[in-house]
């Protein structure tokens, strides 16, 4: 194989590119199971070397053949190393020697390739042998030759499920990435599968939700040969494993399959011809080998004893999922029973949370349904439970099908949610007022409470408070206080009270909330909402235990939104406690499940932490990358435009960039207005505020000040009043109020004493001891700098600590004044000129330093009549000596 299945190895052929071609001979050993790509590899390697290249194949019934790849390599050479050597040597250019298989090599060639390159350095061959793992007739001292001989070894492993998209791709089929993941579970991540399948199985099927996946021909042939070759009693072993599926008791496996006597001697034989495999608890559990030899050997039975089996299977599975899933593969026609069983479970399982498992047992039951309004209500519920489940592509996958269905209230509904959680308001906005219109609220209730907890979550996402509880109200009201959509409404309605001042209300109503609802996937909605309101309330530490109870979905079952939502508040609330590695660790393993879901709404939110920690790292490609990624795809929620801006402001704000900062927030003024940007949830008042102090703009920076220090004060965030007094501190020190300037920062650092604010503390710090520093109080600033600077290298926020370090530098306190020189430049001089010669302008120095863009120029003069120079670019050439 060739082509395609290249991708993902970049990195391997790189490494045996560069190993290989180092001067003098060289052994490369590349390894892994069989079809990963290891001859692709290697004739990549081939293609790009330049030199003759040599090629022999091992075979099993060859290996005790001496010097049988030798001669393959060379027929008729003497097998002696120095002969080999001599013949290379000839060949006036470095000679590539391919041995694929190479487990089955015969020792006596392995020693002489060895040879030749462990004692002949002047000779350029360079061998590149290919060896296959997890094959038990190998002997194992074949391999451990091959290891021991190789000067490089390189392992491949399996594709991860984005590779295998990547390697789709590749061959001209583009798979969202559920359906990546359905075929690198199929496949193992085996590359010559995943070929094999894209090539053989129709395109259309790729565009399905939840298809049924083939095994590739090969392996149907090759399960086809060992059934065979199997007696009967191994045969049905093999086939009832195959109905049963993996992890089943070995007891119901031999019970179905009719094994009474001499089980151990059919076990040994299925599982001698790979048809079966033992569970990880040795002899008590049983399953397939793996999903296309299940796939295989079902096809193999043929369509009429398969179901006759799953019919006889599910008589003896208790488990209900289980068992009724057995009858929809025994039920190639409409079974008007078994999908009304199938929708009785998937309301269950909807009930508890479980949606993915819902979504399953409805498609199911769509399939099986012969009225069409039912059968188009399932199908329509099953797209909605995936959604909950959060996986916007699988629901995605059908919604060409739910979109040529009649028009409905639930139809509608359905399409405004997976409107909402790929980020498009508008659409959301029509569907969902669409479905309210066709809606009877009297005749269906649960239909309209599902609308009006859609609207819920819309007005969340909009972060309009006001409709947000009108919605909540409406769906509580509609239906049990236990379903789940009343269950998610109180959870959000919280965030509504809480964005509305009535903190104190929304955690009496979680308390009572948490009460009630102690099981099942629900939880998982009930700990991130009231972890959410604990980040408003600067209850971080209590935050974080919510938020990272609420990440997980395999606990409880759950949904992927949810958890997106949970980790996209636990990074933040990670980053404010100065926990910033995990806050990164946080993102980016969010982002893997973003990718996968396809639920874009959470992006920006998530990428807000990661924008902030790398840029105040000086981590500018991190950095670039978490803002392209906050950018990118629609961004009609103001739950995605904010966090947006305010990563845009970070950016700025770590390059002392304080018009920056302005521009990056001005769109938050008029959202502030209308409500949208709550400063207890959205940190953004302080940066504007701080910003527009630093470009001078004081009665504009006094009048937003005013306004948002009216709000705070009603609040229960000390967090958010600390930040606003810390503004306000700066703007009174500017205006030359340095007592009523000590009195805000001294009251801003007091209400953050107690809390485990890290950065918003050095942030204080910093800013506090600018103003101290302007006042000419520089022993003061000194101290407040030194602490600062101190929090600010434990968190590594490497700009501002340099910053500190230019304002030590600058106060002159610790300087030895008594060695300096006439002609020398002071503290101050110094730092004006470092900045200068970086290429900051005299505004930009002004902002760094906190003093006038006039002083600036002042010591510059002053500068340059010291050095004697005439210019910036002379002081930029001088300071790079």
């Amino acid at each position: 194989m060739t082509g395609p299945t290249l991708t993902a190895r970049d990195d391997a052929l790189a490494a045996l590119e560069r190993d290989l071609g180092r001067p003098g001979p060289g052994f490369a050993l590349v390894s892994g199971p069989e079809g990963v790509g290891k001859t692709a590899l290697a004739e990549a390697v081939a293609a790009r070397h330049d030199g003759p290249v040599l090629r022999a194949v091992a075979a099993p019934w060859e290996t005790g053949r001496a010097h049988g790849v030798l001669c393959q390599l060379l027929p008729g050479l003497d097998p002696e190393p120095a002969c080999l050597a001599d013949h290379v040597a000839r060949s006036g250019k470095p000679v590539l020697a391919i041995v694929d298989d190479a487990q089955w090599t015969d020792q006596e060639s392995v020693r002489v390739l060895a040879s030749t390159v462990r004692h002949h350095p002047g000779v350029a061959l360079r061998v590149l042998a290919t060896a296959r793992t997890g094959d038990p007739r190998v002997p194992a001292g074949a391999v451990d030759l091959l290891h021991r001989c190789a000067t490089t070894r390189i392992a491949l492993h399996p594709f991860t499920a984005p590779e295998v998209g990547e390697l789709a791709a590749a061959c001209g089929v583009l798979l969202h990435p559920s359906m990546a993941e359905r075929l690198w579970r199929h496949t193992g991540g085996i590359a010559r599968h995943v070929v094999e399948l894209l090539a053989e199985v129709p395109k259309a099927t790729w565009a399905r939700f939840d298809p049924d996946l083939p095994a590739p021909a090969a392996v149907a042939a090759r399960v086809g040969t060992a059934l065979e070759g199997c007696g009967p009693a191994a045969r049905r072993l093999a086939g009832a494993a195959a109905v049963l599926g993996p992890g089943t008791a070995v007891r119901d496996v031999a019970l179905l399959a009719g094994v009474e006597d001499g089980l151990l001697d059919v076990l040994d034989e299925a599982a001698g011809a790979g048809l079966v495999v033992l569970g990880p608890h040795g002899l008590t559990e049983i399953g397939p080998a793996d999903p296309m030899v299940r796939a295989a050997v079902l096809a193999a039975m043929g369509p009429a004893a398969a179901a006759a089996l799953h019919r006889e299977a599910a008589e003896l599975i208790e488990d209900p999922v289980r068992r009724t899933r057995l009858l929809v593969a025994a039920s190639p026609v409409p079974d008007q029973a078994v999908a009304d069983r199938l929708d009785e479970l998937a309301t269950e399982r909807a009930a508890e949370g479980a949606w993915a498992v819902a979504a399953s047992l409805l498609t199911d039951a769509s399939r099986l349904t012969e009225d069409r309004l039912s059968r188009e209500s399932r199908l329509t519920r099953a797209v909605d439970a995936l959604i909950g489940a959060g996986d916007a592509f699988a629901a995605a996958a059908l919604i060409p099908e739910v979109e040529s269905l009649r028009e409905t209230p639930l139809r509608n509904a359905v399409l405004g949610y997976l409107a909402i959680v790929r980020g498009r308001a508008t659409e959301a906005e029509t569907r969902l007022a669409r479905a309210w219109d066709l809606v009877n609220a009297g005749r269906e209730p649960d239909v309209a409470a599902l609308i009006a907890q859609r609207y819920v979550l819309h007005a969340l996402s909009r972060c309009h408070a006001g409709e947000l509880l009108e919605w909540a109200d409406r769906a509580l009201s509609l239906t049990e206080a236990n379903a789940p959509a009343a269950v998610e409404a109180a959870a959000i309605r919280g965030l509504g009270l809480a964005s509305e001042g009535r903190a104190a209300e929304a955690a009496a109503g979680y308390a009572e909330l948490s009460e009630r609802v102690r099981h099942g996937a629900q939880v998982q909605r009930v700990m991130m909402a009231r972890g959410w309101l604990n980040l408003m309330v600067d209850a971080v530490d209590d935050a974080r235990a919510d938020l990272g109870g609420s990440v997980p979905t395999t606990v409880h079952g759950g949904s992927a939104r949810i958890s997106l939502w949970a980790s996209a508040w636990l990074a933040r609330a990670q980053f404010l406690s100065g926990e910033w590695d995990d806050a990164v660790r946080t993102v980016r393993e969010a982002t893997v499940l973003l990718d996968r879901t396809g639920i874009v709404l959470a992006g920006p939110l998530l990428q807000w932490t990661a924008v902030a920690v790398h840029a105040l790292r000086d981590e500018p490609e991190p950095a670039a990358e978490a803002m392209r990624r906050a950018d990118a795809g629609p961004q009609d929620y103001e739950i995605m435009r904010v966090p947006a801006h305010l990563a845009r402001a970070h950016l700025a704000e770590a390059r002392a960039d304080s018009a920056g900062v302005v521009r990056a927030l001005r769109p938050l003024t008029q959202s502030w207005a209308s409500g949208v940007a709550d400063s207890s949830l959205w940190p953004w008042g302080d940066m504007y505020a701080h910003a527009l102090v630093l470009e001078g703009r004081y009665a504009e920076a006094d009048a937003f000040l005013t306004q948002h220090e009216r709000v705070a004060a009603g609040r229960d965030s000390a967090a958010e009043r600390a930040r606003l007094a810390a503004a306000r501190g700066r703007l009174l020190g500017t205006q030359g109020e340095l007592g009523r300037a000590r009195d805000r920062f001294d009251e801003s650092l007091a209400l953050l004493e107690n809390l485990p604010l890290r950065y918003d503390q050095a942030r204080v710090g910093f800013a506090y001891g600018q103003i101290l520093r302007r006042a000419g109080k520089r022993r003061e600033a000194d101290a407040v700098f030194t602490t600062a600077r101190e929090t600010f290298a434990a968190l590594g926020a490497v700009t501002y600590v340099a910053r500190c370090d230019r304002e030590l530098k600058a106060g002159g306190v610790h300087a030895p004044r008594a060695d300096r020189g006439i002609a020398e430049l002071t503290p101050q001089e110094e730092a004006v000129s470092e900045l200068v010669a970086r290429g900051l302008s005299n505004r930009e120095v002004a902002a760094e330093l906190f003093v006038s863009a006039k002083t600036v120029q002042y010591h510059l003069t002053r500068i340059y009549a010291k050095l004697g120079i005439r210019s910036r670019a002379e002081l930029a050439a001088r300071k790079a000596r």
